[in-house]
């Protein structure tokens, strides 16, 4: 059994993902910031805490994260202001990185997109541009960082059903929330195998835990 931290635990990934990393004897506990969002989570199967990443400091986050094994950062603003979409997708996100490695967790699981990157060619004056920034230098952050790590690089969110994945297409389409969940749930079970992967990954026929342990 593993004990897993899901930040951003409202969010619909998050709440799939919960449901199935409970299902399958993991103890779980989701981060929510309103605590308005805490019975969806329970209903999971999840325990909760409330708590604001965004204004944490890495002191308050490692408390947060103590005596877990696995983090799951699934946070996001969500789009809107730029400042917003920097403050949690990136600054939180490293301090949550930089807090775990104090922590002496074990895994983190970094939800990311398709076409993070240095070269995710978003241009400035996009609006997704403080996204794309945000989220690359969240990845080389936890690339780079003393704990081990897995990146999940999905393409466009749809609400289909789930299934296999596309591990190796080089441009984005879509994938289900469904199967971004059943990615998650096999990551954190399968963590020796995931350690030190960037899975990249669209609607496919390839099997997820197939993919996910190399087999």
């Amino acid at each position: 059994m593993t004990q897993v931290l899901v930040i951003g635990a409202h969010g619909k990934i998050a709440l799939l993902a919960e449901r199935l990393l409970v299902e399958e004897g993991h103890a779980v506990t989701g981060v929510v910031r309103n605590p308005d969002h805490a019975d969806d989570v329970r209903a999971t199967g999840a325990a909760v805490t409330v708590a604001d990443v965004e204004h944490l400091d890495t002191a308050a986050l490692t408390e947060l994260v103590s005596g877990f094994d696995t983090v799951v950062w699934s946070a996001g603003a969500g789009g809107g202001s730029p400042e917003r979409t920097y403050a949690v997708d990136r600054d939180a996100a490293i301090r949550t990185v930089d807090a775990a490695a104090a922590a002496s967790v074990q895994h983190v699981v970094m939800v990311s997109y398709f076409g993070a990157g240095p070269d995710h060619g978003v241009p400035s004056d996009n609006s997704f541009f403080a996204y794309a920034e945000a989220k690359t230098a969240a990845d080389a952050h936890l690339e780079a960082a003393p704990v081990g790590w897995t990146i999940l690089r999905p393409s466009t969110l749809t609400d289909g059903p789930e299934g296999g994945i596309g591990a190796d297409d080089t441009e984005g389409r879509e994938v289900s929330r469904a199967t971004v969940a059943r990615v998650v749930a096999t990551v954190v079970a399968e963590r020796a195998a995931a350690t030190g992967r960037v899975i990249t990954f669209n609607d496919g026929d390839q099997d997820v835990a197939r993919v996910v342990t190399g087999g």
